[in-house]
């Protein structure tokens, strides 16, 4: 227990600023999210925007990169939840199985691809790992902006896989924020399969 207060100490001493802002707009983008919160776009961009810096000096770079992405996904989120409330009333959807077949296996040869390459020509500390959350939270961030429900359930895996590998790079505040976006993903899935459930009865 000392020794856990002690790293806890060691880690105020240490937290970057900008870290910290990432952290707090990172939290509100996923609880406005959760809500169907149009907002949570913006404050995810501004959580993305910084981390594509933290990433890269964390030697990730398929995390950097994937943070850049985030950052356009965050104006087309906008744009396509701003129609799907004109147009639909805020619909949620669902893909069949077949759908997702396809998706997890594009994830698996994109993160083998990545992971060969940033292994050969990067100092990519993580080179699977890495790429396999990269891919996994690409699938899922369009599926967030399509409002489809089984976002949920890549955003679990995805995070699962950030908590380790931002927590040996390192930054500790960063992993407890993916390790509240895994919480925060359970109650996402609840949240809109009972809604989905609302809109279909």
């Amino acid at each position: 227990m000392q020794a856990l207060i002690v790293s806890l100490q060691h880690a105020l001493r240490e937290l970057r600023p900008l870290e910290v802002i990432a952290v707090v707009s990172g939290i509100a983008y996923v609880l406005l999210i959760l809500r169907r919160q149009r907002w949570g776009w913006v404050a995810g961009a501004l959580s993305s925007s910084i981390y594509v810096l933290l990433s890269a000096r964390a030697r990730l770079p398929m995390q950097s990169l994937l943070q850049c992405y985030y950052v356009v996904m965050s104006v087309y989120g906008w744009v396509s939840w701003t129609r799907n409330a004109a147009e639909q009333g805020g619909r949620i959807f669902r893909w069949p199985a077949r759908r997702h077949l396809y998706a997890v296996g594009l994830i698996g040869v994109a993160s083998l691809l990545s992971a060969r390459f940033l292994a050969r020509e990067t100092g990519a500390a993580w080179p699977l790992l890495d790429s396999l959350s990269t891919w996994t939270s690409f699938v899922a961030t369009w599926l967030v902006a399509r409002s489809v429900l089984e976002n949920w359930l890549y955003w679990i895996g995805a995070d699962i896989i950030m908590v380790f590998l931002f927590a040996r790079q390192g930054y500790p505040f960063t992993a407890g924020l993916f390790l509240t976006y895994l919480a925060v993903s359970c109650f996402g899935l609840r949240g809109w399969w009972q809604r989905y459930c609302r809109q279909s009865g």
